[in-house]
């Protein structure tokens, strides 16, 4: 009888307990200033080891059982927060920017050391700005007039020693007269690395290099709300013409391109190879187990028919996996996490062996592609930027593409990077954070791994009746020569599926006195041109467009003229305003000859008008990523 009374209390108990007790609370952080979301908060159920933080949208989403559960809401340079649950499910916080200094803690890497076994690493800054940078930048905290690091136990980023680091110089592109140069050719780029590496930077409390900013990059790390092609067309382009902000009597032309989107299970097969770099300069948090998990994530969206080898580098070249079926998802990860980090880099021999391993499991009609995951710190073997763009040119011709994903602070050479992905048709991206690897590798997965149109150009013909001069922003290193247009030879750009691709023109209409129209001297031994005069054409340019199909040795070509009819600027599209305020940034990043009127609130000001609906609050941390540079800027200049 108590065997049987006991079986009934324990039913009874058991019965009592219901599922539907545990409840998903959701909603929304934002600063209380601005009222923009806020990334990164962390959101802690009160007396519980269950956590979670904010997405770049300032989305969070908790699970708890406790009848009365409080949520405690906690960001650096910010009061925390503790709200009761209540009833609602549903609950939106506003934090206070923190009046109170923060802990006095330098970052490195991931570890701290206390602030008297560092020397130079506080900076002074004007009594005028202490206030307006406590809270704002990321990673700083205020103490007196002193700018220090905040606690690592809410910052990941940290002060980089850029002289460690190589980018290759960038000349910007100057302005061209049209009499003289009246085509514009350059190969079309979807890499986005330059902006997750400018973040980093400015989240770590310090500005970047001047040859860091690519400004192409930076424009083109952004979705645009772009119709996609009709037809078997495999790209669309679009056009759209305004005032430049910082010049009133300058133009500037937005050129855009839309690559189709193809659904999941229409893809082809892939055919992918990780090579991971496992040398010793990976061995850091930011590093190695950042790769782990990136490739962890990509490795998730496999379908059965897909296939990964796994290859590594670091004194010597090795197969840590070869070749497996994508639904063989354990057996990848497992491999995955077994990689180390120790000894040197022969990044040479691994890139040969990633391209053999790639080769023998060639799909004909698949996605044949490398995946290269590195600080690209090759000291083995040929390791100059021309001896891996040599090496790149010679494995290309075996159809298999080469994407490079970037690691790492303090030692990352992009000079590198960007060559193998540029010479590989590849695309290259920087991960900064585990969000940023989401996005690469869940988000955007499709248009990373998937090229629609290969060898990609624009060439421009102004019209000098009505155009006296024009400059390409940004693509510097992607500029052609105008017989390259028609020569199917010369290797270009690829877009993936989904993708799209902005370019600005900045342009001087004709009749129009400025700066930086410079005239020469009359020839002496030939004919100087004869006036410009009206040629009764309305257009402004002809932009023609060529591509080559995946399976096609020959490129196709279309074209579309632009006549001379600009909006006003605040009735130009939010995305036309959005670029125009990114490449506005990036210009004031460089210190650009050409940034005229540029300033960072204009720039600020018109990225906040222009964010739109922002589903996944990128623009919104673009604009806070903006306001701490702005504040940086200032307190350079104060206490130089």
């Amino acid at each position: 009888m108590k065997k049987i009374a006991l079986l009934l209390l324990l039913f009874a108990g058991l019965t009592g307990f219901k599922p539907g007790n545990t409840r998903h609370i959701f909603g929304t952080v934002y600063d209380s200033n601005d009222k923009l979301p806020m990334p990164g908060v962390s959101v802690k159920i009160a007396g519980a080891s269950t956590a979670t933080s904010t997405d770049a949208a300032g989305h969070y989403s908790i699970n708890t059982s406790a009848e009365k559960a409080s949520l405690i809401f906690t960001f650096v340079g910010y009061e925390s927060k503790t709200v009761a649950v209540g009833k609602a499910d549903s609950i939106n916080v506003y934090l206070e920017p923190s009046s109170q200094s923060l802990n006095e803690v330098m970052v490195i890497g991931y570890s701290s050391v206390r602030k008297q076994n560092i020397t130079g690493s506080v900076a002074t800054v004007s009594p005028t700005t202490v206030q307006t940078l406590q809270g704002k930048v990321a990673g700083i905290s205020i103490r007196g007039n002193k700018a220090v690091a905040a606690s690592p136990k809410y910052i990941a980023a940290t002060p980089v020693n850029a002289t460690d680091e190589s980018y290759k110089p960038i000349n910007e592109n100057g302005f061209n007269d049209v009499k003289s140069n009246p085509l514009s050719t350059f190969s079309v780029d979807v890499d986005a690395a330059s902006y997750s590496n400018v973040r980093r930077f400015i989240n770590g409390g310090q500005l970047p290099p001047a040859d860091a900013v690519r400004i192409e990059e930076m424009i083109n790390y952004f979705k645009y709300d772009l119709p996609g092609p009709t037809g078997k067309q495999p790209v669309a382009i679009h056009t759209e013409l305004s005032s430049a902000p910082w010049n009133a009597k300058h133009r500037l032309l937005r050129i855009a391109l839309k690559a189709k989107t193809i659904d999941m299970d229409k893809l082809p097969p892939s055919n992918l190879v990780f090579l991971i770099d496992v040398s010793g300069s990976m061995d850091e948090a930011n590093k190695l187990p950042l790769v782990k998990a990136s490739m962890k994530m990509l490795v998730e969206q496999l379908r059965p028919k897909d296939k990964v080898a796994i290859v590594t580098y670091a004194g010597q070249a090795g197969v840590a996996l070869a070749s497996t079926a994508g639904n063989e998802k354990t057996i990848i990860d497992n491999a995955i996490d077994q990689l180390n980090a120790n000894g040197s880099t022969a990044g040479g021999e691994g890139i040969k062996m990633a391209y053999r391993i790639a080769k023998e499991n060639f799909m004909e009609k698949g996605n044949n592609r490398i995946i290269m995951a590195t600080d690209g710190d090759f000291n083995v073997g040929p390791n100059s930027d021309e001896d891996m763009e040599q090496l790149i040119i010679k494995e290309r011709e075996s159809k298999v593409a080469i994407s490079i994903v970037g690691y790492g602070m303090g030692n990352l050479k992009d000079s590198k990077m960007e060559t193998l992905a540029d010479k590989g048709n590849g695309n290259y991206a920087y991960i900064d954070n585990i969000t940023e690897a989401r996005k690469a590798f869940v988000t955007e997965f499709a248009g990373t791994l998937y090229t629609v149109a290969k060898d990609v150009k624009l060439q421009i013909e102004f019209n000098p009746a009505k155009v006296q001069a024009y400059r390409l922003l940004g693509y510097e290193d992607r500029m052609l020569n105008k017989e390259d247009f028609n020569n199917d030879r010369k290797d270009a750009g690829d877009i993936g599926s989904g993708h799209t691709v902005t370019a600005l023109y900045e342009i001087v209409p004709a009749g129009i006195k400025d700066d930086y129209i410079v005239c020469v001297d009359p020839l002496k031994y030939q004919k100087n041109d004869a006036p410009v005069s009206e040629n009764g054409s309305d257009e402004m340019m002809t932009i023609k467009f060529r591509y080559k199909l995946n399976d096609s040795a020959s490129s196709k070509m279309s074209l579309i003229t632009v006549k001379d009819q600009p909006v006003a600027f605040n009735a130009a599209s939010a995305d036309f305003r959005f670029a125009v305020a990114v490449a506005e940034f990036g210009m004031l990043l460089r210190n650009s000859e050409f940034k005229q009127q540029s300033n960072f609130q204009q720039a600020i000001s018109i990225a906040k008008a222009a964010k739109g609906t922002d589903p996944d609050g990128y623009r919104s941390e673009f604009v806070r990523l903006a306001e701490s540079a702005a504040l940086l800027a200032n307190s350079s200049i104060a206490s130089e």
